[in-house]
């Protein structure tokens, strides 16, 4: 008999969030952000509101999205429209091992930055 492989599960990141959906919030993925997986860290860029994944460092001029501050609940498709998405933006835990990072956080201290970064916000990565 074959061996199935599992993917990963929408929200499967979260350990454990505050009562009712005081953990949660609706976001608006940014158009161009592309196919995001649900786990993803996101940073949101100060003049619009919206969100992308949080990078490693600022861009040139920065956009405030290099902090995280959320992480995305549900994959989505962001590539060509803005997106509303769920996130979860305070009051949680979350596994570090099932998050999802921006390609330019590519090490381990890039990494334990951006997990302090959400700490910051009450989001804490076990």
């Amino acid at each position: 008999m074959a061996a199935l492989t599992e993917g990963r599960h929408a929200a499967e990141f979260v350990l454990s969030e505050g009562n009712r959906s005081i953990s949660r919030d609706a976001v608006t993925i940014v158009s161009g952000a592309g196919q995001l997986a649900a786990g993803t860290v996101l940073g949101k860029i100060t003049a619009s509101g919206k969100y992308e994944p949080a990078t490693a460092a600022a861009a040139d001029p920065a956009t405030g999205s290099e902090t995280a501050v959320a992480v995305l609940l549900y994959p989505v498709d962001a590539t060509a429209a803005d997106v509303s998405a769920a996130a979860i933006t305070r009051f949680a835990e979350v596994n570090t091992t099932l998050l999802a990072y921006d390609d330019t956080v590519n090490d381990a201290a890039k990494r334990a930055a951006k997990i302090a970064q959400l700490a910051a916000v009450g989001i804490i990565a076990r």
